[in-house]
């Protein structure tokens, strides 16, 4: 066992030494040339820049143009001095807290815009020339007027369909509120009915002297009586009379049937077997053979 050990241990130690071998060899190799390409990744340095002022100034000069200022209105100015709080004059002392704070970010541009304008106003005048847009000043649109009517179209769609959600929401506010309210009426009927249920029973079994309920719908309906008529129920009165019994309103009394003043004969005789007076015939009706005459001519 312990030979075995003791060789295990010198094969180990000739691999080491062989690794290492193999490692120099590599490199030797690799400094002599003698690795083909592909077989092994070649880690490229950094690379070098070379900072040609030359070129770039002729390359600069073939596109720049030699323009005046006032085609150009080119700036290039410090940003204005901060007068609104004296905490935020050291944003150029700090570049990053400019770079992470946006409020001092746009800051930085609203003064650096300031200058620009402090210092071009002056000169533009100085020159001779207007800054600001007369009153009969006429631009010409730069979209056509088709654009804007589908524009004009498109805002108008919008509002319509806000208007209209803004109306569908106040009707649902307003079934929520009546539906709300609807079901709070009806509670309280429940519970006046309830009351007035438990009311009667109380009373049924003697723990109440009197309905409460009771009395006050006679004091409500004493209080809406009005005993003097209007004028509608004294014109019916007056018409049809106070009422009382209407059968037999038509029997004859001792008084009608004295009174023979405007009595005729074969109006009221009822007897059977009297001759009906006969109509007489109308003047403006034809007679029998003309009207058949008339009937032919008509066919």
């Amino acid at each position: 066992m312990a030979a075995d050990m003791e060789n295990f241990i010198d094969n180990s130690d000739a691999s080491d030494v062989s690794d290492v071998d193999s490692d120099e060899e590599l490199a030797n190799a690799f400094q002599e040339g003698k690795l083909k390409p592909g077989v092994n990744v070649v880690l490229e340095g950094r690379k070098k820049y070379i900072n040609d002022v030359v070129g770039m100034e002729e390359a600069l000069g073939e596109f720049k143009q030699n323009l005046d200022w006032v085609e150009t209105l080119d700036l290039t100015n410090p940003p204005a001095a901060v007068t609104l709080d004296t905490n935020l004059e050291d944003t150029e002392a700090n570049p990053d807290d400019i770079v992470h704070n946006d409020f001092k970010r746009e800051l930085l541009f609203y003064r650096q815009a300031q200058a620009s304008v402090l210092e071009a106003i002056p000169r533009l005048k100085s020159l001779g020339i207007l800054t600001k847009r007369p009153e009969d000043y006429f631009a010409q649109m730069a979209k056509t007027d088709d654009h804007m009517k589908k524009v004009r179209e498109k805002l108008l769609s919008k509002e319509q369909a806000l208007e209209r959600s803004e109306k569908a929401k106040k009707l649902r506010n307003l079934r929520k509120y009546g539906k709300k309210v609807q079901t709070e009426v009806i509670q309280k009927r429940h519970k006046e009915k309830r009351e007035m249920l438990d009311a009667v029973k109380k009373f049924r079994k003697g723990q109440k002297d009197k309905l409460d309920f009771l009395e006050g719908d006679k004091a409500l309906m004493n209080k809406n009586t009005d005993p003097t008529p209007g004028k509608k129920r004294e014109f019916k009165n007056q018409k049809y009379g106070f009422g009382g019994q209407k059968k037999r309103g038509k029997y004859n009394t001792a008084t009608s049937a004295a009174d023979m003043t405007e009595f005729n004969v074969r109006k009221h005789q009822t007897r059977p077997g009297l001759p009906k007076k006969r109509k007489q015939p109308s003047k403006n009706r034809p007679g029998k053979n003309k009207r058949q005459k008339m009937k032919s001519k008509k066919k």
